[in-house]
């Protein structure tokens, strides 16, 4: 709930729990075990931002957010409301539906050029030499202006610099068939895991995210992930290109006074999870230098110790919903998460954690000078929009209304890599044909005879052949005489 230009999101006794706008750009963290609370924590933040003019977006992980555009039932809501001392006010806000398989939203998709070999290597599986050869691969194309668009024009470059390798090893050095094979054979298996359906255009515009509606308040882009998170190496890999596009393609704007947009990270820990070090790191620089181009990144996850420290280090805005210790493991990271907070005398905060019930949370925010707020143990208020799942009729009116469904529902196939390389093979072949056809003009060409001159031919041999037998004859007779 926006209140008094803060953002209203929890209660704690007769204290209420800020997040200010300007500090919104540093980063937050919402963590607790399965089942309490954080996906509607995130809609009650999501319902905020939106009403501070601050366009959002989000991964609807399991299918029940979309009802965010239809307002909240009073009878439900309204008694818990009289417990944070207001008057429950029923809204639904403004939302686009996006999904990477275009069923429940507008089709989002990405070119493979601009996703790059490194995250291509993760999402295809690749070792760390099979990286190599698709990071040169990748370089070829570059220099050859062999755009690559989709998995068929990565198929087209990968087989065109295995049938002319020797051509490029010394600019690029060796690449073996074998290396080359095995990319192959895994953008292949990428393929047949629907992975190929993200690739392609027109590739969504990050722009196209961040918008208001006409009373000011910030579009909330909901990704319809049910599907995606079937697939989680796609997923990640996804998310992590969205926040690449958003750092390399925004402007720097200094210290905003509040966010361009806020892009929540649901399930966090499948982006770190077996990511190599060259890429925390890069994830880790992107999270430290994008507030400057006023974005904020909350991510959702279980534990923060799904979350390397690196990258725990920039969340400045924390939720923590309740965690459970049972094991030696979790216990360490209950503790590690208690740390993480500016102590409260009024409690302490390790025994907390395991305590809070569904709805309840432990908040600490940045002040508006920017120091950390006291921990407060708080209930997160309700939202203010219906909670459930969005029938497909729903989806499909909020779909036909988009002014993006136009321009991004049917796929464009321009010239790209496969078919400038496919002339580039039609070129070849010709030329391997050009020296055949000449050689066969410069052979003599054989006399046809007719057929009174065969029959001449056949006439003459025959009697050749009747009198090389009575010669014989003759001969034969002369030399031993005749019997008595």
């Amino acid at each position: 709930m926006f209140e008094d230009g803060k953002l209203w999101i929890a209660q704690s006794g007769d204290k209420k729990v800020f997040l200010y706008p300007r500090m919104a750009n540093r980063h937050g963290l919402i963590t607790g075990a399965s089942g309490t609370g954080k996906t509607v924590t995130l809609r009650v933040l999501a319902e905020s931002f939106s009403s501070a003019g601050i366009p959002v977006f989000f991964a609807d992980m399991k299918g029940d957010v979309g009802t965010i555009v239809q307002p909240g039932d009073p009878a439900k809501m309204a008694d818990r409301a009289k417990k944070f001392g207001f008057e429950y006010v029923p809204s639904g806000f403004p939302a686009r539906f996006w999904d990477v398989y275009g069923d429940l939203g507008t089709p989002v998709r990405a070119t493979m050029s601009s996703m790059g070999a490194q995250l291509l290597s993760r999402l295809m599986g690749l070792s760390e030499v099979q990286a190599d050869v698709l990071n040169v691969v990748f370089s070829i194309a570059r220099d050859r202006k062999w755009e690559i668009i989709d998995t068929r024009d990565l198929r087209a470059v990968l087989q065109y610099v295995n049938d002319h390798k020797d051509e490029f090893t010394d600019e690029y050095g060796t690449m073996s068939t074998q290396s080359i094979g095995a990319v192959q054979r895994n953008l292949r298996s990428m393929e047949e895991s629907g992975g190929d359906v993200f690739f392609g255009e027109p590739a969504i515009e990050i722009k196209d995210w961040m918008k208001c509606d006409d009373e000011g308040r910030g579009y909330i882009n909901v990704l319809n992930a049910e599907k995606l998170s079937h697939n989680p190496a796609l997923y990640a890999t996804f998310m992590m290109w969205l926040m690449s596009e958003l750092f390399d393609k925004l402007p720097e704007a200094g210290d905003v006074e509040k966010p361009k947009l806020v892009f929540f990270f649901d399930e966090a820990h499948m982006l770190f999870s077996d990511a190599p070090k060259a890429l925390v790191q890069k994830i880790e620089q992107m999270v430290k230098l994008i507030r400057s181009k006023g974005v904020g990144i909350y991510f959702v996850s279980q534990s923060p110790s799904d979350i390397p420290d690196t990258v725990l280090a920039q969340l400045s805005n924390r939720i923590q919903h309740a965690l459970r210790a049972y094991t030696p493991a979790e216990q360490k990271a209950v503790k590690a998460a208690a740390t993480a907070f500016r102590a409260n005398p009024a409690f302490k905060t390790q025994d907390v954690i395991t305590e809070l019930g569904v709805g309840e949370a432990l908040v600490s925010c940045l002040d508006e000078k920017g120091a950390p707020s006291m921990v407060e143990r708080a209930f997160i208020l309700p939202p203010q929009s219906r909670l459930g799942a969005l029938d497909r009729a729903g989806y499909e009116r909020a779909i036909s209304s988009s002014p993006y469904e136009e321009k991004y529902r049917v796929r464009e196939d321009r010239e790209s890599a496969y078919e400038k390389i496919s002339a580039l093979n039609a070129k070849d072949k010709k030329a391997e044909e050009k020296p055949k056809k000449e050689a066969v003009k410069k052979e003599p060409a054989k006399k046809t005879k007719s057929t009174g001159q065969k029959q001449a031919e056949r006439a003459a041999g025959n009697a050749l052949s009747s009198f090389a037998r009575s010669a014989g004859t003759f001969a034969a007779k002369s030399l031993f005489g005749k019997k008595k």
